[in-house]
């Protein structure tokens, strides 16, 4: 057994001013006390479950206090849960609410005397305001620098009319599918190795609805919040793109040192883990705050990044050297040994699942020994696995098949056939349900798997060439 420590740099990225700001704790405290389903993102704006919109300004400098309570609204003497138009709380910061003028512009209250807690506050430097919000003239000076999109020059959408994919104009007539209860209310995002833009189709639709344009071809794409963000990795680009769902925006670019490719959400702590093969790095964003927190730097050109509670694994691509990441253990680095072509890797009971691509086996790893414990025959060219409780569930490419593993005695125990007589190139837990995706690289379909009931729900064509296929929640923001 060989356990390594990092010998390179581990280092935290601090924010500093109002370009990064978040809403204090005590405001926060307060809002949710009262709105316990508000949504504060991470660029400040506050969203209650009605949709009501509240922007912050913050002030040069807070007040002291003892208990935040509210010193002022307009209309006067109301409670947060009345919504009144302007909140000004007895630290002086600021909640100004997003109205709609005779005309259907967006805009904030305009007073003909400001309070002074108005006049010099200032909005979030990187926040996303709704399109072609209009501030009144006499308090033009809480923008700062921050940018309002007034001729929605920042929309990414793209209407099928309008696009030049070639692999649009020759798509066959949207067929009507089924639409399983699974799929009800979600949205799927679905990227190609022909375009640089992000298909965004309805389920049972075999028709993009529309496209996200892109600067580069994606390498990943993650949705995140509950699907109202995107983040993106695009092949020759140093950033992680931020894409507003809703509107269809940019909304932020995170720069990094050298470029990502992988994306792996940890939804429990709210952190987003990107790797940069050719640097030997792996980066770690605060999906809090949409800012780099981390880099930390690994052994070898790592890919196939996995998350197991406080263990991190990747493999080496080049050396098909496997390493483990403690996380609580001041980010100590186990080195698990050297596999033939590993496709993917899972960790349940203290024990290492390899499987290998080429020889269509599976190893069988004691963590605590690094011993191999079992070694069997798996479905031809597995490609990737996943875990749901004692079953593991193996996706082989080349026929169309997922065995089921029980993990108590690795013994196979049943097995779903895909029938979509192509290549199978995917396999992707839906986040937040126990239903999982395939895709079929070859005859462009995806089919959707019940985790828990172990079997095939239903399989969707779509008139795009499939790389992957994210499947979020749809939203609707600022509508």
């Amino acid at each position: 057994m060989r356990k390594f420590f990092f010998t390179a740099l581990l280092f935290l990225i601090c924010c500093t001013g109002v370009f990064a700001a978040k809403i204090p704790v005590e405001v926060q405290e307060y809002i949710y006390q009262r709105f316990p389903s508000a949504d504060i993102r991470f660029d400040g704006v506050i969203i209650l479950p009605d949709n009501t919109i509240y922007l912050p300004l913050y002030p040069a400098l807070f007040s002291d206090i003892n208990k935040l309570k509210i010193k002022e609204t307009y209309p006067e003497n109301q409670d947060l849960r009345q919504k009144p138009d302007v909140i000004i709380f007895n630290n002086d910061f600021v909640l100004l609410k997003v109205l709609t003028d005779g005309e259907g512009h967006r805009t904030v209250l305009h007073m003909v005397t400001p309070p002074l807690q108005v006049r010099t506050g200032l909005l979030p430097q990187d926040m996303l305001v709704p399109s072609g919000l209009i501030i009144p003239e006499n308090i033009k000076g809480i923008i700062g620098n921050l940018k309002i999109d007034t001729k929605r020059e920042d929309m990414i959408r793209i209407e099928n009319k309008d696009s030049y994919e070639e692999f649009l104009s020759e798509s066959e007539p949207d067929v009507p599918q089924s639409l399983i209860n699974q799929l009800k209310n979600k949205i799927l995002f679905v990227t190609t190795n022909y375009s640089k833009n992000i298909q965004v189709v309805e389920p049972a639709r075999a028709v993009p609805s529309y496209s996200l344009a892109q600067k580069s071809i994606p390498i990943d794409v993650k949705a995140v919040n509950n699907g109202k963000f995107l983040l993106v990795t695009t092949y020759d680009r140093p950033f992680v793109d931020v894409i507003s769902v809703a509107d269809s925006r940019f909304i932020k670019q995170i720069n990094l040192t050298s470029n990502p490719e992988e994306i792996l959400i940890d939804e429990v702590n709210e952190k987003a883990y990107i790797t940069s093969p050719l640097a030997s790095t792996i980066f770690v964003i605060d999906l809090s705050s949409m800012s780099l927190v981390q880099k930390i730097k690994v052994n070898g050109y790592c890919e196939n990044l996995r998350l197991y509670g406080d263990k991190l694994l990747y493999v080496d691509k080049l050396k098909n050297e496997i390493w483990v990441i403690e996380l609580n253990k001041g980010y100590e680095l186990v080195d698990v040994g050297q596999f033939p072509n590993v496709s993917d890797i899972v960790f349940t009971n203290n024990k290492l699942y390899i499987s290998s691509r080429t020889k269509s086996r599976i190893a069988v790893i004691d963590y605590s020994t690094l011993g191999l414990i079992n070694e069997f025959t798996t479905v031809n060219k597995p490609i990737a696995m996943l875990l749901q409780d004692k079953t593991l569930y193996v996706l082989g490419a080349q026929n169309n098949v997922i065995q089921k593993i029980d993990t108590s005695n690795e013994n196979v125990f049943d097995t779903i056939e895909l029938g979509t007589e192509g290549f199978s190139s995917g396999f992707n837990r839906i986040e937040g349900t126990n239903l999982a995706v395939v895709t079929d690289l070859k005859n462009n379909k995806y089919s959707i798997i019940d985790l828990t009931k172990g079997k095939l729900l239903k399989t969707y064509s779509v008139n795009v060439p499939i790389k992957d296929v994210i499947i979020t929640n749809k939203v609707e923001l600022f509508d």
